[in-house]
């Protein structure tokens, strides 16, 4: 086990608060505690802290696991970018990524994604000239999901006799657009099907074709992205990089290589962890990042899970989809290379989304439904700093975890040819949907490594190598017990689970978890600071 997270550190005994996994919304909750004065560990089985927001390296290149761009923090004005700096001090920097974020590509047509709300209703009028009333209502419909979200997710963090009273009165609203799909809700607007395929050509940011995913997920994704995209100057690793300092003022940190085993309860109270190697850590409360899946099934004690039925909380769950990501690493800068900033969506032409995905789904050798493209070396501006003549790109797509089932239980690096073979055959597909898009980078390529759903469950510890927790579908949202508080008195849960997919979701979640742990609205508290500042 590591002494801590880049500094020296004397580990205590016992805590005011232990945290399991380093993820954002662990990071986030933390932070929130500590500034709240409370001594925190946070305890991560991997090498490296961060979750999904960390890097790694290899031969002379640097790739982000998770982070590709964040929606509104573009701005210093925005709740996110306040959230942001409240747990960072306001250390955490963001690079704008221009004009268009997004560019979704369905045959040969390409579809931008421009920065602004207006101008998006502009460019898909432009697009799409006969359906203007529906491209209103759709932006409108978002900004309904979205405004009726607070009161849903501030109702996840009040006390138990306030949740009784004015509970389903602020759930209700949310509801009637989460309890149905996308695809539901577009069709109210409009009978164009390639209309309603580029309005959803988001739909990798939470791992569900329209068929099946919530609006109320589509529609925060789509707001989250309206004002335009960005990326952490200096990669994603900036965002532990920022937290930790905030931590150590309360001589709170971070513990890596340190695997928690179970989750210590007494007399129906949660007093603390034990770890792989029988070390315990004793603490006042405990919070699980891990993914309410993980932490059920596999860190609390069976007589908890009889006493409160929680293993039958997780069957009204799915785990998200699994995903292939193609890392590549490329000579030459993302000048030289001429590599854009937007990130590609690249479907079929031939069927909608749910169609697509059903396809691959019988037959993995049919077209992808999917992949996403993302240059993070051309949005970072001190990338050519920090790796002069060099470029990363990610390539991203879905697939079954069932083909890869076979070597779960073999060692990583050394699962075999046959692994590597159908690595390779993936590897080669997904190269040749970039050179479509991009046929200057044949023959800059420098390194490559295609991350499974086997590597994602090695690394992540998500059992069937899932990139978002669980799924995002409509059964999803009306499970009162995806929040904060659980059963079992001073334990809680945190992270994407308990809000939504992605970094924003999480980081949220942690300041969920922090105000019911406390009684107190810290994201309140984060937003008028930020204003103070």
């Amino acid at each position: 086990m590591v002494q801590s997270y880049k500094q020296k550190y004397k580990v205590e005994s016992h805590y005011d608060v232990i945290l399991i996994g380093s993820g954002m919304g662990c990071l986030a909750a933390a932070a929130c505690l500590t500034k709240e004065g409370k001594k925190v560990l946070i305890l991560e089985r991997h090498y490296t802290a961060g979750g999904y927001t960390h890097v790694f390296k290899r031969k002379g290149y640097e790739w982000d696991v998770g982070i590709h761009y964040i929606g509104e923090v573009n701005r210093e004005t925005t709740v996110l970018r306040k959230l942001f700096d409240y747990i960072t001090d306001s250390q955490l920097k963001w690079a704008d990524m221009g004009e268009v974020y997004d560019r979704i590509v369905i045959g040969e047509q390409t579809y931008d994604f421009p920065k602004g709300v207006e101008n998006f209703k502009d460019q898909m009028k432009a697009y799409f000239p006969s359906e203007e009333g529906a491209i209103d209502e759709y932006v409108n419909r978002v900004y309904e999901v979205s405004r009726a979200s607070r009161q849903y997710y501030a109702e996840k963090a009040m006390p138990a006799y306030m949740k009784m009273v004015v509970g389903n009165r602020f759930r209700k609203p949310y509801l009637e657009y989460a309890s149905r799909t996308t695809l539901d809700v577009l069709r109210e607007l409009t009978d164009n099907e390639l209309l309603i395929k580029v309005l959803t050509g988001q739909y990798g940011d939470y791992g569900l074709p329209p068929g099946k995913s919530s609006f109320a997920m589509h529609a925060s994704v789509a707001k989250h992205y309206f004002k335009g995209g960005a990326f952490p100057i200096g990669g994603s690793a900036q965002i532990v990089d920022t937290i930790a300092p905030v931590l150590g003022k309360n001589n709170s940190t971070i513990l890596t290589n340190a695997e928690v085993s179970q989750v210590l309860v007494e007399d129906g109270k949660a007093i603390g962890v034990e770890m792989k190697d029988g070390k315990r850590f004793l603490a006042d409360k405990v919070i699980s990042g891990t993914g309410i899946i993980n932490t059920y099934k596999y860190l609390l004690p069976e007589d908890q899970l009889r006493k409160h039925s929680l293993t039958a909380q997780l069957e009204k769950v799915e785990p998200s989809a699994a995903h292939l990501c193609l890392y590549l690493g490329l000579n030459g800068s993302p000048d030289e290379l001429k590599l854009p900033k937007a990130n590609y969506w690249v479907y079929p032409e031939d069927l909608d989304h749910d169609a697509s995905i059903e396809r691959y789904l019988q037959d993995q050798d049919a077209e992808f439904p999917v992949v996403y493209i993302s240059f993070p070396s051309a949005k970072d501006p001190s990338w050519s700093e920090r790796y002069p003549g060099r470029s990363t790109i990610d390539i991203i797509t879905v697939v079954p975890y069932d083909i890869f089932q076979k070597w779960e239980d073999t060692r990583w690096k050394k699962r075999g040819e046959d692994y590597e073979s159908l690595k390779d055959k993936f590897t080669q597909r997904l190269l040749e949907v970039l050179y479509k898009k991009e046929p200057q980078l044949r023959g800059k390529i420098d390194h490559m490594e295609l991350s499974s759903p086997i590597t994602t469950r090695h690394f992540m510890n998500y059992e069937r190598g899932e990139l978002y927790g669980i799924d995002h579908d409509p059964g999803r949202f009306e499970q009162k017990f995806l929040q904060p508080k659980t059963p079992i008195k001073n334990f809680y849960l945190t992270g994407q689970d308990i809000v939504t997919a992605g970094v924003g979701g999480a980081l949220f979640a942690g300041f969920l978890t922090a105000s019911a742990m406390l009684g107190k609205n810290i994201v309140e508290k984060a937003v008028k600071a930020g204003f103070e500042n």
